[in-house]
């Protein structure tokens, strides 16, 4: 778990990534660079790519849109030898290592063609610094900052006094089918015939090494059997194949793979769907991280449109791009990952420019850029491993599953109560409340008053008005007392009398009648009939309690309900008692459980001991917890509890406990003190409070009560102190207010006040002042955003 200050630094790294644009043709940005640079811009809206390092994951990549991990290179690469076999750079820092795959790289882009200005080169160059700055030190701080432009000088200083060989090599696998290309592109990329090709049949049958060099860089091709289309025959022999495949590249691990296929034989039936299955199978999902799709045939005749008319190019690369991205989404159960595409023309009589360099329909330069990308993949997996950044994002199914937060969890055992009734509140307070109560009923000693009718009542001064009410507000008060009271005994002599009952009082007890719950609330709906009957239940007995569970969120009126509530407690045994909640949903893509079973055993002197589990679904994982409370009580006004608990989720293990203490002073000040610890994973963390709550005189009848209280919580060697202030109290008969206010040692928190009225209704307008704020805060849509708004709808 990373601290708080490495999170805030890899967060800023990451909106400084999500911020970068494309490289789109589209893209404003890149059409201001001039036309005549040799990075054509029109190639570039096929060939999108976007090269990030998301330090946060630690992985650097090379992507074609704004997502982070698109195409990432994995820690797996094999070492240059510019980066393990010098001596000297062995005793180098990995900074100063990074500044020599910099100067690396700047030489390579200026033998190849390209400026050190340019897009591509600036946005790789961008992502490095960026990484540098996540692994250096406070001290390293300035050094970092100066790197770029000295290794711009001796770059340009190196290159002005010749062209040397560079110590830097890459190794690129090739793979795809038999005749799409695959020796014909290693032909064009040296300049003459290092490997044999036929037209008419396969002309490499094993894996083979092409080492040559192109402007100085030592390129080494590893060129494969061509793969069959996919059919039942052709099975045995790709597996054969990829075998072989496999073997070669234990033995030394690729910087770049390329995958080949024809621009030209992609159309509406095309589907390699069960190709690339295959090669994710027997070479692993992770082979896609630095795969490079490659597109041979790209100055073939284009298809008809609809309306009779060749599509654009523009358009038709775009498609075929998307559809060869979406089967490798399929065969590697991940949607993340899109891998940019390279154009290529090996025809001899390609056009060409005025220097004899063969280019696309779209003007694009396909050797230079072919060789640019395969640059940035080597440097950007280099530097991946020189800094560190070793671990690999895993490809597969999305998993909305999340570690739990551990002061999440340790919050959640502290707030934990025992809850022997599914429909019973807590009933502590309020005995302790009402034990304090006078035994004699007020209310019964209390003169008759006369209740005055409607007409009666207007007649009387405001004086008289208000000791009126006052004086019935008093009795209500007394009346709602004394129920309470008489509830309070009925309890009391309930758990005095248990067990006192016959044998044959089951036999002789009648069946429980059936009574109909009340109708639910339902939102209203244009449906043409009120769907509230399918809504509907029984109640047959004291047992189980079955409920439909009502989304009012929800679109689906057909069904009427998307899940069920269960709700049972039983006397298993004479002061054992069992309470189970449960409920269940379910729509057309996920399903979710929540329940809670606990056990309890009453000691008739006022303890307490249970057992409980909670089974809660997050995501395709159940988080399950078994927990263990005991709850003493040797005075009528001190409680303790102590606890326990396992919890299980993702085949991790989280142990908490806690203790907890409250006692009271009088009948109107309490005092509560609870500490607890969550460990699990490698982590642990602490936290506990300290409350103090007075309660109002006519508590619990009215809930009128101030708490003060004092919170602690440790975790990852940093401690956060919070304080928070709470009150509820009756302005008047019909009006209440609840103040609430807390403030940490972070210098966060919060103030909310609400009030509550049912005479003073003017109150309400108070929400017309924060609608008008709201609206005056909106900020109008321009006509561009609209009319942008109105296409993508």
């Amino acid at each position: 778990m990373m601290s708080i200050k490495d999170w805030v630094l890899s967060q800023l790294v990451s909106k400084s990534l999500a911020s970068s644009r494309p490289l789109s043709a589209s893209d404003s940005f890149l059409s201001e660079e001039p036309q005549n640079v040799d990075f054509d811009n029109q190639g570039l809206g096929h060939v999108t790519t976007n090269l990030t390092a998301s330090p946060a994951s630690g992985e650097m990549s090379i992507s074609s849109n704004d997502n982070q991990t698109n195409q990432s290179f994995s820690s797996q690469h094999m070492e240059s030898p510019s980066v393990s076999n010098s001596r000297i750079e062995k005793k180098l820092d990995p900074l100063a290592k990074v500044e020599g795959l910099q100067i690396n790289f700047l030489r390579l882009v200026q033998r190849i063609g390209f400026s050190q200005d340019n897009l591509m080169v600036a946005k790789v160059l961008y992502r490095i610094h960026l990484a540098t700055l996540v692994r250096a030190g406070e001290s390293d701080l300035k050094r970092t900052n100066l790197r770029i432009d000295r290794a711009r000088a001796v770059a340009a200083e190196q290159e002005a006094a010749g062209p040397p060989e560079l110590d830097f090599a890459l190794r690129i696998l090739v793979l795809g089918k038999t005749g799409v290309g695959k020796s014909s592109t290693i032909n064009s990329i040296f300049g003459n015939t290092k490997v044999t090709t036929d037209a008419f049949q396969p002309s490499t049958d094993q894996v083979q090494e092409i080492v040559g060099s192109v402007n100085g860089l030592r390129i080494t091709f590893i060129d494969t059997p061509g793969l069959l289309p996919s059919s039942t025959n052709s099975s045995g022999k790709n597996k054969n194949i990829l075998l072989s495949v496999k073997r070669s590249v234990k033995k030394s691990r690729p910087d770049v793979i390329l995958y080949f296929e024809r621009l030209d034989m992609i159309n509406s039936s095309y589907c390699d769907f069960p190709l690339l299955k295959l090669i994710t199978d027997h070479l692993g999902p992770e082979i896609w991280f630095n795969t490079i799709l490659v597109m041979t045939h790209s100055s073939a005749a284009l298809p008809e449109g609809p309306n009779g008319y060749p599509v654009s190019y523009d358009s038709y690369v775009t498609h075929c791009t998307n559809l060869m991205r979406h089967y490798i989404h399929q065969a590697i159960l991940d949607t993340k990952l899109e891998n940019p595409v390279i154009l290529v023309e090996n025809d001899p009589y390609c056009k060409t420019d005025e220097r004899g360099r063969k280019i696309l329909p779209n003007g694009q330069r396909w050797k230079s850029h072919f060789l640019l990308i395969c640059i940035c993949t080597k440097i950007l997996g280099d530097v991946n491993i020189l800094l560190g950044f070793e671990d690999s994002v895993q490809l597969g199914p999305l998993s909305n599953s999340r570690l739990p937060s551990l002061p999440h969890l340790l919050s959640s055992f502290l707030k934990h109560r025992i809850q022997l009734n599914p429909n019973a509140e807590n009933d502590e307070i309020d005995e302790l409340s009402l034990s304090y109560m006078d035994e004699e009923d007020e209310y019964d000693q209390l003169p008759p008053i006369q209740i005055l009718s409607r007409a009666q009542f207007k007649k009387l001064t405001l004086s008289q008005k208000k000791a009126y009410l006052d004086e019935l507000d008093y009795r209500e008060t007394l009346y709602l007392k004394k129920q309470l009271k008489q509830e309070f005994r009925r309890k009391k002599e309930d758990k005095e009398n248990v067990g006192v009952a016959s044998d044959d009082s089951a036999d002789n007890q009648e069946s429980p009648t059936a009574v109909l719950l009340p109708d639910m609330s339902v939102p209203p709906s244009f449906d043409s009939d009120c769907p509230v009957h399918r809504f509907r239940c029984v109640v047959t007995g004291d047992q189980w309690l079955a409920r439909p569970v009502l989304d009012p969120h929800g679109w689906d009126h057909d069904v009427g309900f998307d899940g069920i509530n269960l709700e049972t407690a039983a006397k298993i045994r004479e002061n054992v008692v069992a309470c189970v909640t449960g409920q269940m949903s379910k729509d057309k893509q996920d399903f979710s459980i929540q329940s809670e079973a606990t056990t309890a055993f009453t000691d008739p002197r006022g303890s307490i001991y249970s057992v409980g589990l909670d089974v809660q679904s997050a995501g395709k994982e159940l988080v399950c917890t078994i927990r263990s409370n005991t709850k003493l009580k040797n005075f009528d006004n001190n409680v303790a509890e102590c606890g326990v608990s396992v919890t299980s989720f993702a085949d991790k293990y989280y142990f908490g406990a806690k203790i907890e203490d409250s006692f009271s002073i009088g009948r109107r000040l309490r005092f509560a003190v609870d500490a607890g610890r969550m460990g699990g994973n490698g982590q642990v963390a602490y936290g506990g409070s300290v409350e103090t709550t007075l309660l109002g005189k006519d508590y619990p009848v009215r809930n009128e009560k101030a708490s003060l209280s004092m919170t602690f919580l440790s975790f990852n060697k940093e401690t956060v102190l919070g304080g928070n202030l709470q009150s509820d109290f009756r302005l008047s008969r019909g009006t209440t207010m609840s103040m609430n206010a807390n403030l940490n040692s972070r210098k966060m928190g919060q103030v909310s006040i609400k009030v509550n009225s049912s005479e003073h209704l003017q109150i309400a307008l108070v929400a017309v002042v924060s609608i008008f704020r709201a609206l005056l805060r909106k900020k109008p849509v321009n006509d561009l955003e609209s009319r942008e708004a109105l296409e993508r709808g």
